[in-house]
């Protein structure tokens, strides 16, 4: 009997099968960002023909699947989520955005307010209140409800988030409203924060909760169609998702607290970093897993990943416990860009699988954090990649802007040596790329380290790692 893991990346899907005496076979295949099942499919299909059994006899020999996946993270990272409205207490709709009162970088006087997921016009407030203790201060209010429904509905949002004060003491006031949109809107996906998060303080819960219904119908839908396909292929085992906090999930409940898997993919990382340091009896890792289209640093110390709570992705808090990963967006496939002001930046977009870096030959033309390493010459060799119609790998890439302002990042014809003669590595916009790539993943890796008491120098009271674990790029 086999075990399969696989894990779907915003670039690729990697899989291993491990049979009952312990031997791993590996394989991998694109990922298919319009829908990740038909690239998970793909690359049983190679992990068969791998072991040399048809894919139906593969199947039928194992006894369980264990899924990472990026959808989730991914969805939020790049603000690719659902369309949500949020339906809270009367009076309460700003607390999203108002958050704790405090800023991330409290003495930047510049310093724009955070993206939110939800607009202004899509959080609506219901007349409704509980006191703290659950007594019911105001009955939820039908006709306050009906017209805030039909804002919804004109709206045409994907998702609704219902929160509502001290909705973790009696959630009453939530379940009858999610029976009211049920019957409105049917087929709409649905968060309640009494089932996201049922505990004290409002921010962390209302963030949560629309975070959950913000990737929710894309993760729910993903594993829908994943589990169909698996079982017109010829499987009927359980198939378990990771889970933020290093454990897994059936794959309902996974759908329903989307929020609680936004870390999938970096979780299977960080516990395959744990398995690393016992093979390499060395207690102290830094796993580095950089994908397409984020980068994820966490911390093994004593041999053990840590846990938190109330952690933020892209900036928003999601308070569900789950393992200590610093997260950014950027990766092999983000994209360079050139801001108004002339900045350059890499990420959060990514290039994905389709149409991929330029390097891949697959109708990429935008410079990607892949196509500046080729560039550089830290990939071991070019024989792997095609260059794209408009585009030379063998030269540097060029950054520039047009009349219009608007950003174009392209690869020149111009000769690599001309174009480079008289200036430094450091000087080449390639360079320039990667560095900016890589400057956000110091600051998150001392960071996560010193809030642990550590520090990733080597000195007698530090934490002195024995090694950085490099993983697969997704």
């Amino acid at each position: 009997m086999y075990r399969i893991g696989i894990d779907v990346g915003g670039t690729f899907t990697d899989l291993v099968a491990v049979d009952d005496f312990g031997r791993s076979t590996l394989a991998k295949a694109a990922s298919t960002p319009a829908d990740p099942s038909v690239g998970a499919l793909d690359g049983l299909r190679l992990l068969a023909e791998t072991l040399g059994l048809e894919l139906a006899r593969l199947l039928a020999q194992t006894e369980r699947i264990v899924h990472g996946t990026t959808v989730a993270t991914n969805a939020l990272i790049e603000y690719k989520g659902a369309k949500v409205g949020l339906l809270t207490t009367e009076g309460h709709r700003d607390v999203i955005e108002m958050r704790e009162g405090l800023k991330d970088d409290r003495y930047n006087l510049r310093l724009p307010p955070p993206e939110q997921l939800v607009p202004r016009k899509l959080r609506l407030g219901i007349r409704e209140r509980l006191r703290a203790d659950g007594r019911v201060e105001t009955p939820l209010d039908p006709q306050s409800l009906e017209p805030a429904l039909a804002v919804l509905e004109r709206e045409g949002v994907e998702a609704v988030a219902v929160c509502y004060l001290h909705g973790y003491r009696d959630p009453r006031h939530e379940r009858a409203t999610k029976a009211a949109i049920e019957a409105r809107l049917p087929g709409l996906y649905v968060s309640l924060s009494s089932d996201v998060l049922p505990q004290i303080k409002e921010y962390e819960r209302v963030s949560t909760t629309v975070v959950n219904a913000y990737v929710g119908p894309a993760l729910a839908g993903y594993l829908a169609r994943l589990e169909r396909r698996l079982a017109e292929a010829g499987y009927d085992g359980p198939t378990l998702i990771i889970q933020s906090h290093g454990g897994v999930a059936p794959i309902a409940e996974s759908g329903r607290l989307a929020a609680g898997a936004v870390l999938s993919g970096p979780a299977g990382g960080v516990a395959g970093s744990v398995h690393a340091a016992r093979l390499l009896e060395e207690g102290n890792l830094i796993p580095f897993d950089m994908g397409g289209t984020s980068t994820d640093i966490s911390l093994i110390i004593t041999g053990q990943p840590s846990l938190v709570s109330g952690r933020r992705v892209a900036g928003h808090t999601i308070a569900l416990n789950s393992l200590d990963i610093a997260s950014i967006g950027a990766g092999g496939g983000s994209i360079a860009r050139v801001d108004v002001g002339g900045i350059l930046h890499v990420g959060p977009q990514s290039a994905g699988a389709v149409p991929g870096p330029a390097c891949y030959g697959t109708g990429g033309t935008a410079a990607t954090v892949t196509d500046a390493n080729l560039v550089l010459g830290y990939l071991a060799s070019k024989s792997r990649f095609t260059a794209a119609p408009s585009s030379t790998l063998a030269s540097p890439i060029c950054v520039r802007t047009t009349p219009k302002r608007r950003s174009v990042v392209s690869m020149p014809q111009a000769d690599s040596t001309a174009a480079t003669r008289g200036t430094t590595t450091r000087d080449r916009p390639s360079w320039r790329a990667i560095s900016v790539a890589c400057r956000p993943a110091a600051p998150p890796k001392a960071r996560s380290a010193n809030c642990r008491g550590s520090t990733p120098r080597r000195t007698e009271t530090s934490l002195t790692p024995s090694a950085i674990v490099v993983l697969t790029t997704r």
